[in-house]
């Protein structure tokens, strides 16, 4: 569709020409008025871009500019005047005219002014609308639950919203920590502000600090400019520093000073920076533990902690299992373009039985797999990864081994695939501490991972 533009003037000759170089030669759909009333009444057509004149019948070119940055202000406007004065184009220029252009018109400096002008209003247009679809996205009648202890969660999660207090998110991984981190920022105070996620677990300790506080050109070998931080870029916004238990000990200290103090230095810098930044913190860890093992500071921890969000893991909110099954069955089915019709009976046990260690994430990737992997309209057992499945036959075995029975025998491949699952589920993906307690060498571990097709991280 072609971009539209108005043209303002009072001048039919003028206008005429105009009108040829805008649709003619530069193929812009055009419409014309003679005066600003007329064209403030049409501004629900949304057009692309105004070319005005100043001296106009009635409203001047002056007033109408103010209406319409009334209406819409990022709308790009270009002022046309035979006045040709400074006066008149500064005056423009300050009630937020993008160009202005004296008569006769230059129309080779014309149709790249007009050019500019509408892709930066597009530009602007699509940022509006990723942050309008974000803030919707992240209302709390948008997160999935009918389960009474996230209905908790929710009420806590109400009572900071319009407060700067320190929240530290409980949970373990998967269950959806930023999730609310997200949804206490974008309901709140701070919802038009930059939102910014570090994850303190995924970034090597020795970049960390740069990552965080930023860093002066030569502060370290390849350091060739200066970088800002992410609490610098985070300023009047929120910084949500996932795993947050991972800190070193100098990381803590100064997170610390942040907290109390509202200032920083960069690595290699002298400058004290200040920073008006909401802290949300997340972590799958018991830090009151490590405070004990003198691995995180207390007074740090006393501090994440002055509002503590706990969010229960999967298997215990039954109530979300179906509930949530069915949206993820919804979404993927919709994104992969399949017409899977819905679970069995027996799949909808498995899901509401199944433990779920990765919680909503391993739940979310395990339906879409499903989904993929079936060959018939509906989901049943046999589409599930195969650590499931042996989940569900152990359960048909029934016996206190979960394995055994005198007339049923497993398949050792199974038992051995399950072994490994549930050693790395005990050591929370800790390959090594899994291998010694299988009693196994850390190369065959590694061996049967590859087999089963089995990645450490999901149960992180």
């Amino acid at each position: 569709m072609k971009k539209l533009i108005y043209i303002v003037d009072d001048e039919p000759a003028i206008a005429k020409l105009l009108s040829y170089w805008v649709h003619d030669k530069w193929d812009y759909a055009v419409e014309i008025f003679t005066d600003g009333e007329q064209a403030l009444k049409k501004l629900s057509a949304k057009p692309d871009l105004i070319l005005l004149d100043i001296m106009l019948p009635g409203l001047n070119g002056i007033e109408t500019l103010k209406k319409i940055k009334q209406y819409d202000e990022n709308l790009p406007v270009i002022i046309l005047s035979a006045q040709g004065r400074i006066e008149t184009a500064l005056e423009a220029l300050r009630n937020g005219a993008y160009d202005y252009f004296p008569k006769p018109i230059d129309t080779q400096r014309l149709e790249p002014a007009i050019k500019n002008a509408i892709k930066n209003y597009d530009l602007t247009r699509e940022v509006q609308n990723l942050r309008e679809n974000v803030h919707r996205e992240f209302k709390f009648e948008n997160i999935i639950s009918a389960d009474g202890k996230m209905q908790d969660v929710f009420k806590l999660v109400s009572k900071v919203l319009n407060n700067d207090i320190t929240v530290l998110i409980h949970g373990e991984s998967g269950t959806g920590k930023e999730l609310i981190a997200k949804a206490i920022h974008y309901n709140g105070i701070r919802k038009s502000k930059p939102f910014i996620v570090v994850n303190c677990a995924s970034i090597p300790r020795e970049l960390l600090e740069s990552e965080l506080f930023g860093h002066e050109k030569g502060s370290f070998t390849g350091a060739h400019q200066r970088k800002l931080g992410k609490f610098e870029i985070a300023n009047e916004g929120t910084i949500f520093l996932d795993e947050v238990g991972e800190l070193e000990m100098m990381l803590q200290a100064k997170l610390l000073r942040v907290i109390q103090q509202r200032e920083f230095e960069r690595v290699g810098g002298n400058d004290l920076l200040k920073t008006d930044v909401r802290i949300i913190s997340a972590t799958n860890r018991d830090l009151r533990k490590a405070v004990e093992n003198k691995e995180f500071r207390e007074d740090l921890y006393y501090r994440l902690n002055s509002f503590p969000i706990n969010i229960p893991p999967l298997r215990q909110r039954k109530g979300d299992l179906l509930v949530l099954a069915d949206y993820f069955f919804n979404l993927c089915k919709k994104k992969l373009g399949k017409e899977t019709k819905g679970f069995s009976k027996r799949a909808l046990k498995l899901i509401y039985d199944y433990d779920w260690p990765g919680n909503v994430r391993e739940m979310e990737n395990t339906i879409e797999r499903c989904i993929i992997v079936s060959d018939t309209d509906t989901i049943d057992v046999e589409d599930f990864p195969a650590h499931i499945k042996v989940f569900d036959q152990s359960r048909t075995y029934g016996t206190s081994t979960g394995y055994f029975t005198e007339d049923v025998i497993v398949p050792f491949e199974k038992i051995k695939e399950e072994a490994v699952r549930h050693a790395l589920k005990i050591t929370k993906g800790n390959i090594l501490e899994a291998a010694r307690k299988l009693q196994l060498g850390r190369a065959t571990i590694y061996r049967l991972m590859e087999r089963y097709k089995i990645d450490s991280k999901e149960f992180e």
